[in-house]
């Protein structure tokens, strides 16, 4: 097992899977009515967090209590942070206090790399800038294969703003690795294609949503991250939504086996509709759900192995 996860590119196919299939053992524990492992008693896992963040942070630290270790949550408002601490420095601190891991977020893209130069234990990476964001893509590659049985073969869309989306920087990497076939859709400037070449070669790249429908296994829907947008990209949020939205008659256009992913948090009436956000067919929920799985999946294996 590898011991940092800090970008897609670091699983291959068989790491993945073993992941993935731990996660689905440790979900059993769900309908226990102790939900605790004792595997990671005495380990120390610090969710250091330099962005506002609710679903990951939150998952991050029920995966590590699930498994019994100590848990300490370190924000960057209110701390030494505030006050000038270098990352260097912060990271020097955390290794003084015996981390055994470190789940960080942080807003500059790259930041996870340089921290595990810095400290002992292992790094998860819980979205760098705009780089990446790994375990978003495991949770995902987790819901697929729950809701339809495979990866390998599946034709998965990303549609969105995917210039800004580590989300699906990290999808693209780990999909690929796992045998999907992806496309990505969204309004040129939002789709970096030279990137995209750069990160799997097999990936396609459309701008028509209507066209890439009715092949398509898993839609995901991403985000459009306004606050990293210092240009206009498109038009209006309406003219964006009539493009590039997924609304009911949308939904209708897709095998009727399809299914509908967001990583959240979603702009209802803009990327996605609320009658599709809540329909059978959408995984959501799910995704937050089978988050904890898959995090306490990674913690394990990462810290699970290696002696006191």
């Amino acid at each position: 097992m590898i011991k940092h996860l800090l970008s897609g590119a670091d699983l291959d196919a068989a790491t993945a899977t073993q992941i993935l299939d731990t996660a689905v053992e440790l979900a059993s524990l769900a309908g226990r009515e102790v939900k605790k492992l004792p595997t990671l008693r005495g380990r120390t896992v610090v969710n250091l967090f330099y962005e506002d963040s609710t679903r990951t942070r939150i998952s991050f630290e029920a995966a590590a209590k699930r498994l019994s270790a100590d848990v300490i949550n370190f924000s960057a408002k209110g701390s030494s942070v505030s006050k000038g601490e270098s990352l260097k420095d912060t990271a020097l601190t955390l290794q003084a206090m015996g981390a055994d891991a470190v789940v960080i977020r942080h807003p500059a893209s790259g930041a996870p790399h340089r921290l595990a130069n810095w400290v002992d234990g292992s790094v998860v990476n819980a979205g760098d800038g705009t780089h990446e964001h790994p375990t978003q893509a495991l949770l995902d590659a987790y819901t697929i294969r729950a809701r339809l049985g495979r990866l390998a073969g599946l034709h998965v869309v990303i549609v969105g703003d995917v210039l800004h989306s580590r989300v699906a920087r990290s999808n693209v990497l780990l999909l690929a690795t796992l045998g999907a076939k992806v496309t990505l859709v969204g309004p040129p400037p939002l789709i970096p294609v030279d990137i995209v070449a750069a990160l799997a070669p097999g990936v396609q790249v459309g701008y028509d949503l209507d066209a890439a429908l009715p092949t398509a296994d898993v839609v995901m829907m991403l985000r459009v991250q306004h606050e990293r947008m210092a240009d206009s990209y498109f038009p209006s949020a309406r003219e964006y939504a009539r493009r590039y939205g997924l609304d009911g008659a949308r939904l209708r256009r897709m095998p009727e086996h399809a299914i509908v992913m967001h990583p959240g948090p979603m702009n209802r009436g803009m990327e996605i509709s609320a009658d599709v956000a809540d329909s059978p067919r959408s995984t959501i929920v799910e995704q937050v759900a089978n988050g904890v799985s898959v995090r306490m999946a990674v913690l394990y294996l990462l810290l699970g192995g290696r002696g006191a």
